[in-house]
Order: structure tokens, then sequence, then C-alpha cells
């Protein structure tokens, strides 16, 4: 059986980015190689083994087109008030929390966030098939 291990982003600005990801989502550094030409920044938490991988191309200076393909990343949170609450106290621009009901019963609740580069990230309420 397979395991989804991470998913690989590629960033502008390292400090920018590294900034963002550990005051929005607690992410560290799990591991960082450092490349001739690039970096690969491994980010994670004691919440999940998955990891985030930053891709850092050395000398890059104009920002990634993200085109029409991305869609987001998506981390569940055990309290989406406060946590919505804490990132705009950060002043990091969280969207309105959103209600998606189905056949009447709630299926999720939501806001997305926007990383330094485009990046969309749904940060959801741990619920029903959320976790």
């Amino acid at each position: 059986m397979a395991k989804m291990i991470h998913s690989m982003i590629r960033v502008l600005e390292e400090k920018r980015s590294l900034s963002f990801y550990t005051e929005a989502f607690g992410l560290e550094i799990a591991e960082r190689l450092d490349f001739e030409t690039f970096t690969l920044i491994y980010l994670s938490n004691s919440e999940s083994e998955f990891e985030l991988e930053l891709t850092v191309n050395k000398g890059r200076e104009e920002a990634y087109d993200l085109g029409n393909g991305y869609g987001h990343l998506a981390l569940s949170v055990a309290d989406l008030d406060a946590e919505h609450q804490r990132l705009t106290d950060l002043g990091l621009n969280p969207n309105k929390i959103v209600e998606f009901n189905r056949d009447g019963a709630l299926l999720a609740r939501f806001f997305f966030i926007t990383d330094p580069d485009g990046y969309k990230i749904e940060v959801l309420q741990r619920h029903g098939r959320y976790k």
C-alpha cells in the first residue's frame, strides 16, 4: 500500500516562506538539503508525518506562474475560530470562515489563506473525514 509522504511547492524567497509556514502552521524544518542550484526544505510538525517540501531555485527572481492546475494544500485544526483569530492577529489575512453543508448536515467549516507565493491553503475544523 502506498503512503503519502510530502507535497512540494516552489517558492521564491526562503526566509519569507519559512516565516509564513512557521507562524501560520507551526511547521519547522525537518531537513534542509542545499545543492548548487537549488535548496530543498522539508517542513513538518508533531501533528503529522506528512511533510511540505519547499523548493528554492537559486538565482530565480520572477514569481512562479501557478497556472490553473494548482488546487490547494489542506490542514485541519481543533479550533477553527481560534486559529482564524490567531492568523488575523498575525496580520496574515485569512479569508472568512465558510460553512459547507450537504443534505442539511455540516460537511465542513473552513477558511482559506494565501502564502507569500500565492499558494492557497485550506484550514478545516477537525470534523467528519477532516481529521
